[in-house]
């Protein structure tokens, strides 16, 4: 691994989550974020550079707008660092390749939609054909072994959420079944039913946590997809580990 890509890759991921923080909080209240200059939420004052550098104007400004010294929401540093990560993560596993490529892709639609769904409960449409597309070029090109996983995988993400909507009569969001759906296609069959039970495992024992801390009551409704990204990220890096441990475990 060399260090001076794994820095470079750190530093794109930070400048890419500070851009997907916006995208995530704009596109769902169909809010431009191309043309439009940033603004402070609270007093619409227009954000200087120097205001928008990642973590550090953040540090700086003591977690607060420089000129109505309103709050600024954790969540923008938060996600940045996280983006960072994930770049720096990414070609630290895969090397300069073209499944990194992909996996750049991946971790950019995923911070989004944690994003959008934690603040509005709320996967955008857009979002996702902006990148379905996109993964079926790169599979044809870094396909999966055998081909057609991703085909399955992409037909079974979506009909297993689709069956569980029918059953529960809405207990899941078309969103969420729609974000399987491309999962499927980037993860195949195996990885996407992996992903499928991690999230479920994870959602449970945060949603245990947050009642007996009474956070939420038992019939608030809570955004899955935070819980779908986690578990996505996890089984896309170290999937096939832990589908070989359980498949020892039970031989």
């Amino acid at each position: 691994m060399n260090t001076v890509y794994f820095i470079l890759f750190f530093g794109l991921g930070l400048l890419f989550g500070s851009f997907f923080n916006v995208v995530g909080l704009r596109l769902p209240q169909q809010k431009s974020f191309t043309n439009d200059r940033s603004i402070c939420p609270n007093c619409s004052h227009i954000l200087n550079w120097y205001e928008l550098i990642p973590i550090f104007s953040y540090i700086f400004q003591r977690g607060r707008c420089r000129h109505c010294k309103a709050k600024i929401s954790f969540i923008y540093p938060v996600m940045e660092l996280v983006t960072g990560f994930l770049f720096a993560h990414s070609y630290a596993q895969l090397g300069l390749s073209v499944e990194l490529i992909l996996a750049l892709f991946l971790m950019s639609m995923l911070v989004i939609v944690f994003v959008s769904d934690m603040k509005y409960m709320l996967i955008p449409n857009k979002v996702l054909l902006f990148f379905l597309p996109i993964f079926i070029v790169l599979r044809v090109l870094e396909p999966l072994e055998p081909w057609w996983s991703s085909i399955i995988g992409a037909t079974l993400g979506f009909a297993i959420i689709a069956v569980i909507i029918i059953v529960s009569n809405g207990g899941m969001g078309a969103g969420d079944m729609k974000l399987f759906g491309v999962l499927g296609i980037v993860l195949g069959i195996k990885k996407v039913l992996l992903t499928f039970f991690l999230s479920c495992v994870i959602g449970a024992v945060i949603g245990l946590l947050m009642l007996w801390i009474n956070r939420i009551h038992r019939k608030q409704p809570i955004p899955f997809g935070p819980y779908i990204v986690v578990a996505a990220i996890v089984t896309y890096f170290y999937g096939d580990i832990l589908i070989n441990w359980y498949v020892s475990t039970i031989i």
